[in-house]
């Protein structure tokens, strides 16, 4: 029997209590950004008075706050005064393009959730709304804009590493603010490509695309693909972390649609978080598992050999997982409409 995981010795006392509170960095973080702690310290030392009366905090409190980020690594403390690392000032501040704590804040509105995962344990079922259909604005405009950051870091090397010299319109399926389908047509002069995705979606999407001036050959179109029929006539279409919200039969379904909205030998992608065919590994993809049983009814991370399987019972030939080396276990499956 070959056994997989982490090896049992390679475990120590400190590592596992390290593990069970490492929601203290986390916390900490997350308070920083909801209260914009980090805008405040960019380019300047201030006292902690000085940052507590910008974000309307305690002082007290604040400098508590501010000491366990500077330990952290984010902050720089001299004479009593803080400052923004240039890391924290550049990715962390609301003043700079390259912020992520949209991200930062969708990971928090996860947290509650995760408190009561031995519930969801023990139920089998979800227990809160997924965030991209959540009623709260403020919750959908976490999700949606922080897809935006994560993809951001990633879209522009995967539209470089997967040319679509031959096609000339793309559909981005579920495409949230539409970054994938952005960065394929800067690196396809030729493309035009379609979002789809739910109204509520959509003022996100046209103002991320009009701020890359792209509103002349990326529209929005409206929809619920499940229930909604999805515009035909495309030479490609991309998928990209939907699938893992579903159960396999509404995959296979949903594939079926987007395949049928290509033209013949029309190439369909896939990216997800994939698991190894054992499904305990990597480590990414076994833990998004969970975060998806705790606002879905049936999503899952897929091994790439069920994705494969999901993929050709749709329609496609010549599956195959593109060699594309992406952070937490991301992967890309493609395939070509028969």
């Amino acid at each position: 029997m070959t056994m997989s995981g982490r090896s049992q010795s390679e475990w120590t006392i400190p590592d596992l209590l390290q593990l069970s509170g490492g929601y203290w960095n986390t916390c900490a973080l997350h308070t920083a950004v909801k209260l914009d702690i980090f805008t405040a310290l960019v380019d300047i030392f201030q006292t902690a008075e000085e940052v507590a009366h910008k974000c309307h905090t305690d002082s007290r409190a604040t400098a508590m706050l501010l000491d366990s980020l500077t330990a952290l690594g984010l902050l720089e403390k001299c004479d009593n005064r803080y400052r923004a690392t240039p890391f924290a000032a550049e990715k962390l501040s609301k003043t700079n393009p390259g912020y992520l704590g949209h991200i930062i804040m969708h990971h928090r509105h996860l947290m509650p959730g995760w408190a009561r995962l031995d519930e969801a344990v023990r139920s089998g079922t979800p227990i809160h709304e997924p965030a991209s259909h959540g009623q709260d604005e403020s919750v959908r405009e976490s999700f949606l804009m922080g897809m935006f950051n994560l993809a951001g870091q990633l879209a522009p090397r995967i539209a470089a590493s997967i040319p679509l010299v031959d096609c000339r319109r793309l559909l981005d399926l579920g495409g949230g603010p539409g970054t994938y389908a952005i960065n394929f047509c800067q690196a396809n002069p030729q493309l035009s490509a379609v979002i789809y995705d739910l109204p509520t979606t959509r003022i996100f999407a046209e103002g991320v695309v009009g701020r890359f001036n792209l509103s002349d050959r990326i529209c929005f179109t409206p929809g619920d693909y499940h229930a909604d029929p999805i515009p035909a006539g495309f030479d490609v279409a991309w998928l990209s972390h939907i699938l893992h919200i579903e159960c396999r039969s509404v995959c296979v379904s949903l594939l079926r649609k987007a395949v049928a909205a290509l033209n013949s030998g029309g190439i369909l992608m896939v990216q997800e978080f994939i698991l190894d065919d054992a499904k305990d590994g990597p480590l990414f993809p076994a833990l998004f598992s969970l975060n998806m049983l705790l606002g879905t009814e049936g999503g899952q991370s897929y091994s790439g050999e069920e994705l494969a399987a999901m993929m050709t019972e749709a329609g496609l030939s010549t599956v195959q997982r593109l060699a594309l080396e992406l952070p937490n276990g991301a992967g890309i499956m493609s395939g070509r409409k028969l």
